[in-house]
């Protein structure tokens, strides 16, 4: 176990990273759920190959949700564009070029989604 001097463990061997504020594993942290979901209502769908060696996948930002149901929406989408994907940071990657089809059915969804970047 790593321990940080001002507040306790920041790593499990058995549960991975752990929450500074709660001393939870980051995943069933309690004091991060309190808080609002994030994401300022502005969803943007844009699209990067930076970092991954030519290959494009279609980002999604903005979105006002917590972890859980993003982790749901995100496979939601995955099934509608037949794709993999995975959310990271608060950030739903879709592996390929998706971005008129996630246009389409996030607006159909109720967010006001719109493109991004070139």
């Amino acid at each position: 176990m790593a321990r940080n001097k001002t507040s306790g463990v920041v790593y499990s061997t058995e549960f991975g990273r752990m929450c500074p504020g709660c001393s939870q594993p980051v995943d069933e942290c309690i004091c991060s759920n309190a808080s609002a979901p994030g994401g300022d209502g502005k969803v943007r769908v844009s699209r990067e190959t930076k970092g991954r060696k030519g290959k494009g996948v279609t980002l999604i930002t903005g979105l006002p949700l917590d972890a859980a149901e993003m982790k749901t929406l995100a496979k939601q989408l995955k099934q509608r564009c037949g794709t993999g994907g995975a959310v990271k940071d608060g950030v739903i990657e879709i592996q390929g070029e998706q971005r008129d089809i996630l246009v389409e059915e996030l607006n159909k969804r109720g967010f006001q989604a719109k493109k991004s970047g070139g």
